[in-house]
């Protein structure tokens, strides 16, 4: 799960990072007088009631030494970390080579053990020397359900992967099924040949061929929406229709085989009845040819989105 967050965070790092400058930015101002630390530690107050998820605010001087206590509602790391060096953080020199608000990759919380990424806010006097570095850490999922609300770990996403988990196992039963029947479709002629029904094999045939095409829809939504390997695909562009491609096709292999199937019955029973094989037939030859341009047209998009 936290390779899928980081993937996320990596998408909307940019959003992100501006929602959280902004949100400083509204309660602390990037200038003030030199040592006015009472009237930063007053809008850090007000910091926190606008982001109740942050998991510790704290400030360091220009050296890098924390100036403040945490603040934070762990218990374990409440009032602490006043005199830390926090000199050799990635945010720290970042912060002050870009002489803006900056925001870091996740990285293990040193209070939770969890990933968190930390939002830094340079504050300087009216001379423009560094003067303070407003730190906010804030858990990773909790930063997604935030800015990112369509997230899979966020409430609507949590929900969405339960029913698509649902619907996956609801469909490999029905696939289950087709198989289960598909087989003692054949199986109850037992090994003596004369007995076997062409047309029964036939059917079993078509259960098969819907069972495993029910099957590679069940894996690539499980895939997908479940275990949120979307970005799997997107890396391999000629993977992306894949599903839609098997799904077709093995409808088409069925289709094939009962077009083929009720030519042999009309044949044998009724021959006045063989156009309707014809054009079964017919809207095969059509699916098959649908089937072929969407693989042309598509795989021409995503070459030109690779360019």
């Amino acid at each position: 799960m936290q390779i899928k967050e980081i993937k996320e965070f990596s998408e909307i790092r940019a959003r992100a990072r501006a929602y959280l400058c902004y949100i400083i930015g509204r309660h602390i101002s990037q200038h003030m007088q030199e040592g006015n630390i009472e009237q930063l530690l007053h809008r850090l107050e007000n910091l926190q009631e606008v982001l109740p998820k942050a998991e510790a605010i704290y400030v360091i001087d220009a050296n890098g030494i924390q100036i403040v206590p945490n603040i934070t509602k762990n218990k374990d790391a409440k009032g602490k970390g006043i005199g830390d060096d926090r000199s050799d953080r990635a945010y720290y020199y970042r912060t002050v080579r870009e002489h803006r608000c900056t925001l870091t990759d996740p990285y293990p919380s040193l209070i939770t053990n969890q990933l968190v990424v930390t939002a830094s806010f340079p504050v300087y006097d009216n001379n423009d020397n560094l003067l303070f570095i407003v730190a906010v850490d804030i858990a990773l999922k909790d930063l997604l359900r935030m800015v990112h609300p369509t997230s899979v770990d966020s409430h609507f996403g949590l929900a969405s992967k339960i029913s698509y988990a649902a619907f996956s196992l609801a469909l490999f039963g029905v696939a289950l099924l087709l198989f289960l029947k598909g087989v003692f479709g054949f199986l109850h002629f037992g090994i003596d040949f004369n007995k076997i029904d062409i047309n029964e094999v036939f059917k079993s045939t078509i259960l098969l061929t819907l069972s495993l095409a029910i099957i590679d829809l069940v894996k690539a939504i499980f895939e997908e929406e479940v275990l949120g390997n979307k970005d799997r695909k997107r890396e391999s562009t000629d993977e992306t229709h894949q599903t839609m491609v098997k799904f077709l096709g093995s409808i088409i292999i069925a289709l094939s085989i009962e077009a083929l199937m009720l030519v042999f019955k009309s044949a044998l029973i009724d021959p006045s009845k063989i156009e309707f094989a014809v054009y079964l037939i017919v809207g095969v030859s059509f699916l098959l040819l649908s089937l072929s341009l969407y693989i042309k047209f598509s795989r021409g998009n995503d070459k030109k989105l690779r360019k």
